[in-house]
Protein backbone atom coordinates (compact mmCIF):
# COMPACT_ATOMS: atom_id res chain seq x y z
CA UNK A 1 0.00 0.00 0.00
CA UNK A 2 1.40 3.22 -1.02
CA UNK A 3 1.60 6.02 1.72
CA UNK A 4 2.69 9.75 0.97
CA UNK A 5 2.81 12.18 4.34
CA UNK A 6 2.90 15.91 2.86
CA UNK A 7 2.22 19.27 4.17
CA UNK A 8 -0.45 20.84 1.98
CA UNK A 9 0.94 23.45 -0.25
CA UNK A 10 4.13 22.66 -0.76
CA UNK A 11 6.56 20.54 -2.67
CA UNK A 12 8.96 18.13 -2.30
CA UNK A 13 12.65 18.10 -3.77
CA UNK A 14 13.87 14.47 -3.96
CA UNK A 15 12.31 11.30 -5.27
CA UNK A 16 11.27 8.17 -4.22
CA UNK A 17 12.43 5.27 -4.96
CA UNK A 18 9.84 2.29 -3.31
CA UNK A 19 11.92 -0.55 -3.40
CA UNK A 20 14.52 0.83 -1.77
CA UNK A 21 12.58 2.25 1.15
CA UNK A 22 13.89 5.42 0.72
CA UNK A 23 12.69 8.70 2.59
CA UNK A 24 12.65 11.84 0.83
CA UNK A 25 12.75 15.26 3.21
CA UNK A 26 13.12 18.45 2.15
CA UNK A 27 15.56 20.77 2.93
CA UNK A 28 12.92 23.84 3.14
CA UNK A 29 11.26 24.36 6.16
CA UNK A 30 7.54 24.72 6.32
CA UNK A 31 4.95 26.22 8.73
CA UNK A 32 5.87 25.72 12.76
CA UNK A 33 4.50 22.72 14.55
CA UNK A 34 2.65 24.32 17.01
CA UNK A 35 3.55 23.06 20.38
CA UNK A 36 -0.22 22.69 21.32
CA UNK A 37 -0.61 19.81 18.81
CA UNK A 38 1.21 18.28 22.27
CA UNK A 39 -1.23 19.22 24.41
CA UNK A 40 -3.43 17.22 26.81
CA UNK A 41 -6.83 17.21 28.46
CA UNK A 42 -7.88 16.41 32.52
CA UNK A 43 -11.99 15.93 33.28
CA UNK A 44 -13.96 15.36 36.05
CA UNK A 45 -13.88 11.84 35.04
CA UNK A 46 -12.96 8.71 36.87
CA UNK A 47 -9.74 8.95 38.90
CA UNK A 48 -8.08 11.85 36.50
CA UNK A 49 -8.51 14.52 39.03
CA UNK A 50 -9.72 12.80 42.17
CA UNK A 51 -6.32 10.33 43.20
CA UNK A 52 -4.59 12.42 39.59
CA UNK A 53 -4.07 15.69 39.86
CA UNK A 54 -5.50 16.32 43.29
CA UNK A 55 -5.30 14.54 46.09
CA UNK A 56 -7.68 15.46 49.27
CA UNK A 57 -6.76 19.29 49.54
CA UNK A 58 -3.44 19.47 47.57
CA UNK A 59 -2.24 19.34 43.75
CA UNK A 60 0.29 15.97 43.53
CA UNK A 61 4.23 17.17 42.71
CA UNK A 62 5.51 13.93 41.41
CA UNK A 63 2.31 14.40 38.62
CA UNK A 64 3.22 17.69 37.81
CA UNK A 65 7.12 17.15 37.57
CA UNK A 66 6.54 14.11 35.37
CA UNK A 67 4.57 16.47 33.03
CA UNK A 68 6.71 19.39 33.32
CA UNK A 69 9.92 17.20 31.84
CA UNK A 70 7.93 16.40 28.73
CA UNK A 71 6.46 20.43 28.18
CA UNK A 72 2.91 19.63 28.54
CA UNK A 73 1.92 23.17 26.42
CA UNK A 74 -2.14 23.59 27.20
CA UNK A 75 -4.33 21.07 29.62
CA UNK A 76 -7.73 21.01 28.45
CA UNK A 77 -10.70 20.98 31.26
CA UNK A 78 -13.15 20.33 32.70
CA UNK A 79 -14.81 18.11 30.35
CA UNK A 80 -15.78 16.56 27.88
CA UNK A 81 -18.89 15.65 28.79
CA UNK A 82 -18.65 16.72 32.32
CA UNK A 83 -18.19 20.48 30.92
CA UNK A 84 -21.97 20.70 30.08
CA UNK A 85 -23.37 19.90 33.29
CA UNK A 86 -20.51 22.09 35.34
CA UNK A 87 -21.83 25.08 36.52
CA UNK A 88 -17.69 27.01 37.87
CA UNK A 89 -19.64 28.79 40.74
CA UNK A 90 -20.13 25.34 42.43
CA UNK A 91 -16.45 25.34 42.85
CA UNK A 92 -15.09 28.43 44.23
CA UNK A 93 -14.66 30.02 47.49
CA UNK A 94 -14.27 27.90 51.16
CA UNK A 95 -13.77 23.80 50.14
CA UNK A 96 -16.08 23.30 53.38
CA UNK A 97 -18.47 25.46 51.59
CA UNK A 98 -18.64 24.25 48.23
CA UNK A 99 -21.60 22.42 46.95
CA UNK A 100 -22.06 19.02 46.67
CA UNK A 101 -23.19 17.94 43.31
CA UNK A 102 -23.39 14.57 41.23
CA UNK A 103 -21.64 13.85 38.31
CA UNK A 104 -24.42 11.85 36.41
CA UNK A 105 -22.04 12.01 33.31
CA UNK A 106 -19.47 9.43 34.70
CA UNK A 107 -20.52 6.94 37.64
CA UNK A 108 -23.17 9.38 39.82
CA UNK A 109 -20.74 9.61 41.94
CA UNK A 110 -20.68 12.72 44.71
CA UNK A 111 -18.68 15.72 43.92
CA UNK A 112 -17.41 17.90 46.23
CA UNK A 113 -16.28 20.11 43.99
CA UNK A 114 -13.18 20.72 45.87
CA UNK A 115 -11.02 20.60 42.48
CA UNK A 116 -12.49 23.89 40.96
CA UNK A 117 -11.00 27.46 38.99
CA UNK A 118 -8.41 28.05 41.44
CA UNK A 119 -7.10 24.74 41.89
CA UNK A 120 -6.91 24.11 38.16
CA UNK A 121 -5.57 27.32 37.19
CA UNK A 122 -2.74 26.51 39.95
CA UNK A 123 -2.39 23.25 38.25
CA UNK A 124 -1.36 24.96 34.88
CA UNK A 125 0.74 27.74 36.78
CA UNK A 126 3.14 24.75 38.29
CA UNK A 127 2.92 22.79 34.21
CA UNK A 128 3.85 26.02 33.14
CA UNK A 129 1.29 25.25 30.14
CA UNK A 130 -1.96 27.30 28.96
CA UNK A 131 -4.97 26.10 30.72
CA UNK A 132 -8.04 25.70 28.06
CA UNK A 133 -11.56 25.49 29.16
CA UNK A 134 -14.28 24.22 28.12
CA UNK A 135 -17.49 26.38 29.10
CA UNK A 136 -21.00 25.41 29.60
CA UNK A 137 -23.09 25.49 26.87
CA UNK A 138 -25.61 22.63 27.15
CA UNK A 139 -27.09 23.49 30.50
CA UNK A 140 -25.52 26.45 31.00
CA UNK A 141 -25.89 30.12 30.08
CA UNK A 142 -24.24 32.99 28.30
CA UNK A 143 -24.65 34.47 31.41
CA UNK A 144 -23.07 31.89 33.16
CA UNK A 145 -19.91 32.02 30.83
CA UNK A 146 -19.22 35.69 30.46
CA UNK A 147 -19.41 36.02 34.35
CA UNK A 148 -16.88 33.07 34.04
CA UNK A 149 -14.68 34.99 31.95
CA UNK A 150 -14.81 38.15 34.05
CA UNK A 151 -14.26 36.66 36.95
CA UNK A 152 -11.25 35.13 35.67
CA UNK A 153 -9.70 37.63 33.25
CA UNK A 154 -10.78 41.10 34.45
CA UNK A 155 -8.39 42.98 36.36
CA UNK A 156 -10.27 46.25 37.21
CA UNK A 157 -13.26 46.26 39.97
CA UNK A 158 -16.63 44.34 39.55
CA UNK A 159 -18.40 42.41 41.91
CA UNK A 160 -17.47 39.00 40.93
CA UNK A 161 -13.50 40.32 39.46
CA UNK A 162 -13.43 41.44 43.62
CA UNK A 163 -15.24 37.91 44.22
CA UNK A 164 -12.12 36.57 42.70
CA UNK A 165 -9.63 38.64 44.99
CA UNK A 166 -11.57 37.81 48.04
CA UNK A 167 -10.92 33.95 46.98
CA UNK A 168 -7.20 34.52 46.97
CA UNK A 169 -6.24 35.44 43.41
CA UNK A 170 -5.56 39.22 43.06
CA UNK A 171 -4.49 39.15 39.40
CA UNK A 172 -6.95 37.97 36.32
CA UNK A 173 -5.52 34.65 34.92
CA UNK A 174 -5.74 36.14 31.62
CA UNK A 175 -7.22 32.49 30.15
CA UNK A 176 -7.41 33.04 25.95
CA UNK A 177 -8.46 29.65 25.02
CA UNK A 178 -11.58 29.02 25.51
CA UNK A 179 -14.37 26.16 23.97
CA UNK A 180 -17.90 26.85 23.40
CA UNK A 181 -19.39 23.77 24.79
CA UNK A 182 -18.29 19.83 24.33
CA UNK A 183 -19.70 17.44 21.88
CA UNK A 184 -22.72 19.68 21.14
CA UNK A 185 -23.81 17.05 18.74
CA UNK A 186 -23.77 14.03 21.77
CA UNK A 187 -23.37 14.49 25.25
CA UNK A 188 -23.61 18.56 24.91
CA UNK A 189 -27.20 18.92 23.83
CA UNK A 190 -27.66 16.64 21.06
CA UNK A 191 -28.01 19.85 18.85
CA UNK A 192 -28.26 20.02 14.87
CA UNK A 193 -25.02 21.26 13.22
CA UNK A 194 -27.43 24.39 12.40
CA UNK A 195 -28.79 24.91 15.92
CA UNK A 196 -25.11 24.68 17.47
CA UNK A 197 -23.95 27.22 14.39
CA UNK A 198 -27.14 30.02 16.02
CA UNK A 199 -25.87 28.63 19.92
CA UNK A 200 -22.32 29.39 19.39
CA UNK A 201 -22.82 32.98 17.93
CA UNK A 202 -25.23 33.51 20.85
CA UNK A 203 -22.63 32.67 23.15
CA UNK A 204 -19.88 34.11 21.63
CA UNK A 205 -20.97 37.51 21.57
CA UNK A 206 -20.75 37.58 25.02
CA UNK A 207 -17.14 36.24 25.03
CA UNK A 208 -15.26 39.85 25.34
CA UNK A 209 -12.16 40.43 25.44
CA UNK A 210 -10.75 41.73 28.70
CA UNK A 211 -7.33 43.97 28.76
CA UNK A 212 -4.72 40.95 28.39
CA UNK A 213 -6.80 38.80 27.77
CA UNK A 214 -7.83 38.27 23.88
CA UNK A 215 -10.13 34.95 23.54
CA UNK A 216 -9.44 32.23 20.89
CA UNK A 217 -12.75 30.80 20.87
CA UNK A 218 -12.74 27.19 19.98
CA UNK A 219 -16.49 26.28 18.20
CA UNK A 220 -18.14 22.26 19.35
CA UNK A 221 -16.83 20.63 16.55
CA UNK A 222 -17.52 16.99 14.39
CA UNK A 223 -17.52 13.61 15.86
CA UNK A 224 -14.71 11.41 13.81
CA UNK A 225 -16.01 11.59 10.18
CA UNK A 226 -19.43 14.17 10.23
CA UNK A 227 -17.97 16.28 7.61
CA UNK A 228 -21.74 17.89 7.40
CA UNK A 229 -21.49 18.90 10.85
CA UNK A 230 -17.75 20.87 9.58
CA UNK A 231 -19.32 22.11 6.81
CA UNK A 232 -22.23 23.89 8.37
CA UNK A 233 -20.88 25.23 11.16
CA UNK A 234 -17.81 26.38 9.09
CA UNK A 235 -20.66 27.64 7.30
CA UNK A 236 -22.61 29.51 9.72
CA UNK A 237 -20.12 30.87 12.63
CA UNK A 238 -18.67 34.45 12.90
CA UNK A 239 -14.91 33.26 11.10
CA UNK A 240 -13.91 36.49 12.53
CA UNK A 241 -14.11 35.25 16.02
CA UNK A 242 -13.38 32.17 15.90
CA UNK A 243 -9.95 30.73 16.69
CA UNK A 244 -10.86 27.07 15.84
CA UNK A 245 -13.24 24.34 15.70
CA UNK A 246 -12.93 21.27 17.29
CA UNK A 247 -12.93 17.21 16.48
CA UNK A 248 -13.16 14.20 18.14
CA UNK A 249 -12.03 10.70 17.13
CA UNK A 250 -10.78 7.61 19.06
CA UNK A 251 -9.09 4.25 17.92
CA UNK A 252 -11.39 1.12 18.42
CA UNK A 253 -14.44 3.89 19.10
CA UNK A 254 -17.43 1.31 19.03
CA UNK A 255 -20.22 -0.13 21.22
CA UNK A 256 -19.73 1.11 25.17
CA UNK A 257 -18.65 -2.59 26.13
CA UNK A 258 -17.38 -3.73 23.25
CA UNK A 259 -13.71 -2.39 21.93
CA UNK A 260 -11.78 -4.97 22.93
CA UNK A 261 -8.87 -5.42 26.55
CA UNK A 262 -6.41 -3.27 27.07
CA UNK A 263 -4.05 -6.03 27.69
CA UNK A 264 -5.33 -9.38 26.78
CA UNK A 265 -5.46 -8.92 22.53
CA UNK A 266 -4.01 -10.95 19.37
CA UNK A 267 -2.90 -9.89 16.61
CA UNK A 268 -6.32 -9.59 15.04
CA UNK A 269 -7.15 -6.52 17.67
CA UNK A 270 -3.67 -4.88 17.07
CA UNK A 271 -3.96 -5.14 13.48
CA UNK A 272 -7.90 -3.44 13.85
CA UNK A 273 -6.63 -1.07 16.13
CA UNK A 274 -3.81 0.06 14.07
CA UNK A 275 -5.98 0.46 11.04
CA UNK A 276 -8.64 2.39 12.93
CA UNK A 277 -5.87 4.51 13.92
CA UNK A 278 -4.10 5.70 10.87
CA UNK A 279 -7.74 6.36 9.52
CA UNK A 280 -6.99 9.81 11.17
CA UNK A 281 -4.72 10.84 8.07
CA UNK A 282 -8.14 10.34 6.11
CA UNK A 283 -10.02 12.30 8.71
CA UNK A 284 -7.81 15.42 9.31
CA UNK A 285 -7.28 15.67 5.55
CA UNK A 286 -11.51 15.76 5.10
CA UNK A 287 -11.82 17.86 7.48
CA UNK A 288 -9.21 20.27 6.22
CA UNK A 289 -10.22 20.52 2.77
CA UNK A 290 -14.27 21.45 4.11
CA UNK A 291 -12.63 24.08 5.91
CA UNK A 292 -9.97 25.27 3.30
CA UNK A 293 -13.35 25.96 1.70
CA UNK A 294 -14.75 28.78 3.78
CA UNK A 295 -11.50 29.62 5.10
CA UNK A 296 -8.51 29.27 2.44
CA UNK A 297 -5.98 31.35 4.33
CA UNK A 298 -6.36 28.65 7.30
CA UNK A 299 -6.91 30.98 9.46
CA UNK A 300 -8.86 28.87 11.68
CA UNK A 301 -7.38 25.90 13.41
CA UNK A 302 -8.47 22.06 13.41
CA UNK A 303 -8.14 21.40 16.90
CA UNK A 304 -8.50 17.74 17.66
CA UNK A 305 -8.97 18.20 21.42
CA UNK A 306 -10.03 14.63 22.15
CA UNK A 307 -7.68 11.36 20.71
CA UNK A 308 -6.20 8.57 21.48
CA UNK A 309 -7.14 4.56 22.07
CA UNK A 310 -10.71 3.67 23.99
CA UNK A 311 -10.71 -0.43 25.12
CA UNK A 312 -12.51 -1.66 28.09
CA UNK A 313 -12.34 -0.69 31.36
CA UNK A 314 -9.56 -2.71 33.20
CA UNK A 315 -11.59 -5.44 35.30
CA UNK A 316 -12.61 -4.88 38.55
CA UNK A 317 -12.55 -0.95 38.35
CA UNK A 318 -16.07 0.99 37.71
CA UNK A 319 -16.97 0.69 34.32
CA UNK A 320 -18.11 4.78 33.99
CA UNK A 321 -14.25 5.45 35.48
CA UNK A 322 -13.12 4.79 31.77
CA UNK A 323 -9.63 3.28 33.74
CA UNK A 324 -7.51 1.45 31.36
CA UNK A 325 -3.58 -0.25 31.06
CA UNK A 326 -1.71 1.13 28.62
CA UNK A 327 0.83 -1.06 26.37
CA UNK A 328 3.01 -1.00 23.73
CA UNK A 329 0.88 -1.18 21.22
CA UNK A 330 -0.87 2.60 22.62
CA UNK A 331 2.74 4.03 22.28
CA UNK A 332 2.47 3.39 18.34
CA UNK A 333 -0.26 4.88 18.11
CA UNK A 334 0.53 7.84 20.06
CA UNK A 335 3.64 8.45 17.73
CA UNK A 336 1.50 7.71 14.40
CA UNK A 337 -1.21 9.49 15.10
CA UNK A 338 1.46 12.58 16.18
CA UNK A 339 3.47 11.98 13.02
CA UNK A 340 -0.18 12.69 11.19
CA UNK A 341 -0.76 15.90 13.45
CA UNK A 342 2.35 17.28 12.57
CA UNK A 343 2.39 16.55 8.71
CA UNK A 344 -0.92 18.64 8.80
CA UNK A 345 0.20 21.46 10.90
CA UNK A 346 -1.02 23.91 8.53
CA UNK A 347 -4.55 23.04 10.03
CA UNK A 348 -3.83 21.08 12.69
CA UNK A 349 -2.98 23.77 15.48
CA UNK A 350 -3.98 21.87 18.94
CA UNK A 351 -4.99 18.51 20.30
CA UNK A 352 -5.47 17.14 23.37
CA UNK A 353 -4.70 13.28 24.18
CA UNK A 354 -7.27 11.67 25.90
CA UNK A 355 -6.97 11.57 28.99
CA UNK A 356 -3.84 12.87 31.21
CA UNK A 357 -4.07 10.38 34.09
CA UNK A 358 -5.40 7.02 35.14
CA UNK A 359 -8.40 7.41 32.25
CA UNK A 360 -8.33 6.02 28.56
CA UNK A 361 -4.64 6.66 27.45
CA UNK A 362 -3.51 8.06 30.32
CA UNK A 363 0.37 9.07 30.27
CA UNK A 364 0.33 8.63 34.41
CA UNK A 365 -1.05 6.09 36.14
CA UNK A 366 -1.76 6.44 39.74
CA UNK A 367 -2.41 4.11 42.61
CA UNK A 368 -2.46 5.98 46.27
CA UNK A 369 1.02 7.58 46.71
CA UNK A 370 2.24 5.44 43.75
CA UNK A 371 3.03 6.88 40.45
CA UNK A 372 4.16 5.11 37.22
CA UNK A 373 4.59 6.39 33.62
CA UNK A 374 3.04 4.38 30.64
CA UNK A 375 4.73 3.91 26.91
CA UNK A 376 2.88 6.57 25.76
CA UNK A 377 4.40 8.81 28.19
CA UNK A 378 7.64 8.23 26.37
CA UNK A 379 6.49 8.77 23.46
CA UNK A 380 5.34 12.52 24.34
CA UNK A 381 9.05 12.51 25.84
CA UNK A 382 10.36 11.82 22.58
CA UNK A 383 8.29 13.74 20.59
CA UNK A 384 9.06 17.35 22.91
CA UNK A 385 11.61 18.35 20.52
CA UNK A 386 9.33 18.81 17.27
CA UNK A 387 7.50 21.88 19.41
CA UNK A 388 7.39 25.08 17.73
CA UNK A 389 10.01 23.62 15.47
CA UNK A 390 9.42 24.04 11.51
CA UNK A 391 8.17 20.96 9.87
CA UNK A 392 10.09 19.59 6.77
CA UNK A 393 7.86 17.73 3.79
CA UNK A 394 8.44 14.34 4.13
CA UNK A 395 7.77 11.79 1.46
CA UNK A 396 7.79 7.87 1.72
CA UNK A 397 6.28 4.84 0.27
CA UNK A 398 5.79 2.52 2.51
CA UNK A 399 6.65 -1.19 2.70
CA UNK A 400 3.24 -3.12 3.79
CA UNK A 401 2.24 -4.86 7.06
CA UNK A 402 -0.04 -7.39 6.09
CA UNK A 403 -2.87 -9.23 8.39
CA UNK A 404 -4.52 -11.97 6.59
CA UNK A 405 -6.33 -10.33 2.94
CA UNK A 406 -5.48 -6.28 4.65
CA UNK A 407 -2.75 -4.06 4.59
CA UNK A 408 -2.04 -0.82 6.23
CA UNK A 409 1.38 1.00 5.62
CA UNK A 410 4.29 -0.42 7.80
CA UNK A 411 5.75 2.46 8.86
CA UNK A 412 5.24 6.33 9.38
CA UNK A 413 7.40 9.53 10.24
CA UNK A 414 7.51 12.97 9.91
CA UNK A 415 10.58 15.63 10.43
CA UNK A 416 11.03 18.86 12.08
CA UNK A 417 13.69 21.75 12.23
CA UNK A 418 14.39 23.35 15.55
CA UNK A 419 15.59 26.87 15.84
CA UNK A 420 19.08 25.37 16.34
CA UNK A 421 19.12 23.81 13.21
CA UNK A 422 19.32 20.38 14.48
CA UNK A 423 16.34 18.08 11.79
CA UNK A 424 14.59 15.62 13.91
CA UNK A 425 12.92 12.41 12.40
CA UNK A 426 10.63 10.26 14.18
CA UNK A 427 9.57 6.93 12.43
CA UNK A 428 6.92 4.08 13.69
CA UNK A 429 7.66 0.69 12.71
CA UNK A 430 3.66 -1.03 13.54
CA UNK A 431 4.78 -4.20 11.76
CA UNK A 432 5.17 -6.69 15.10
CA UNK A 433 6.86 -9.25 13.48
CA UNK A 434 9.14 -7.74 10.73
CA UNK A 435 11.89 -5.19 10.61
CA UNK A 436 12.17 -2.19 8.51
CA UNK A 437 14.96 -0.64 6.61
CA UNK A 438 14.61 3.19 6.42
CA UNK A 439 17.25 4.79 3.97
CA UNK A 440 17.30 8.90 4.10
CA UNK A 441 19.19 10.50 1.36
CA UNK A 442 21.66 13.43 3.50
CA UNK A 443 21.45 16.08 0.52
CA UNK A 444 20.38 19.23 2.84
CA UNK A 445 20.37 17.95 5.78
CA UNK A 446 22.88 18.17 8.95
CA UNK A 447 24.96 15.50 9.52
CA UNK A 448 28.13 15.62 11.50
CA UNK A 449 26.15 13.33 14.34
CA UNK A 450 23.44 11.54 14.49
CA UNK A 451 22.01 10.58 17.53
CA UNK A 452 18.97 8.76 18.76
CA UNK A 453 16.26 6.97 21.09
CA UNK A 454 13.76 3.74 20.66
CA UNK A 455 11.17 3.06 22.63
CA UNK A 456 9.85 -0.65 21.87
CA UNK A 457 9.71 -4.01 24.15
CA UNK A 458 8.92 -7.93 23.25
CA UNK A 459 5.86 -8.25 23.35
CA UNK A 460 3.01 -5.55 21.84
CA UNK A 461 1.06 -6.27 25.09
CA UNK A 462 3.89 -5.41 27.53
CA UNK A 463 3.06 -2.95 30.00
CA UNK A 464 4.18 -0.88 32.70
CA UNK A 465 2.28 -1.87 36.39
CA UNK A 466 3.23 -0.89 40.05
CA UNK A 467 5.53 -4.17 40.37
CA UNK A 468 7.06 -3.55 37.30
CA UNK A 469 7.20 0.13 36.15
CA UNK A 470 9.58 0.36 34.03
CA UNK A 471 9.49 -2.72 31.58
CA UNK A 472 8.57 -0.22 28.46
CA UNK A 473 10.65 2.79 28.34
CA UNK A 474 12.81 4.63 26.03
CA UNK A 475 16.16 3.58 25.34
CA UNK A 476 19.19 4.91 23.24
CA UNK A 477 18.81 3.69 19.30
CA UNK A 478 22.21 2.35 17.75
CA UNK A 479 20.67 1.71 14.62
CA UNK A 480 21.05 4.29 12.91
CA UNK A 481 24.50 4.83 10.70
CA UNK A 482 25.84 6.68 7.82
CA UNK A 483 26.85 4.77 4.58
CA UNK A 484 28.59 7.15 1.80
CA UNK A 485 25.37 10.07 1.19
CA UNK A 486 22.38 8.14 2.99
CA UNK A 487 21.51 7.77 6.38
CA UNK A 488 20.05 4.09 6.95
CA UNK A 489 17.72 3.06 9.78
CA UNK A 490 16.81 -0.09 10.99
CA UNK A 491 13.71 -0.37 12.72
CA UNK A 492 13.25 -3.26 14.44
CA UNK A 493 9.43 -4.69 14.63
CA UNK A 494 6.45 -2.43 16.81
CA UNK A 495 9.22 0.59 17.77
CA UNK A 496 9.07 4.09 18.17
CA UNK A 497 12.46 5.77 16.99
CA UNK A 498 13.23 9.72 17.01
CA UNK A 499 16.61 10.88 15.44
CA UNK A 500 18.50 13.93 15.78
CA UNK A 501 20.85 14.92 13.10
CA UNK A 502 23.16 18.00 13.04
Amino acid sequence: MKSCLLLTGLLAVCTILQAQNKLSISDTSGPQISRNIYGHFSEDLGRCIYDGFWTGDKIRMDVVEALKKIKVPVLRWPGGCYADQYHWRDAIGPRDQRKRTVNTTWGMVTEDNSFGTHEFLELCSLLGCEPYIAGNVGTGTPEEMSNWLEYLNFNGHSTLADLRRQNGREQPWNVSFWGVGNESWGCGGSMTPEFYAGQYRRYSEFCKNYPGAHLKLIASGANSDDYHWTDVVMKDISLWNTWGISMHYYTLAGPWENKGSATKFGEDLYFKAMKSCLRMEEIVSKHSAIMDKYDPKKKVALVVDEWGIWTDAEPGTNPAFLYQQNSLRDALIAGTTLNIFNNHTDRVKMANLAQTVNVLQALILTEKDKMLLTPTYYVFDMYKVHQDARALVVKFDAPNYTYGSDAVPAVNVSASRDSAGAVHISLVNIDPSKKNTVRVPLQGLPSKSVQGQILTSAKFTDINTFDQPDKVHSTAFAGAKKSGNELVVEMPPASIVVLELK
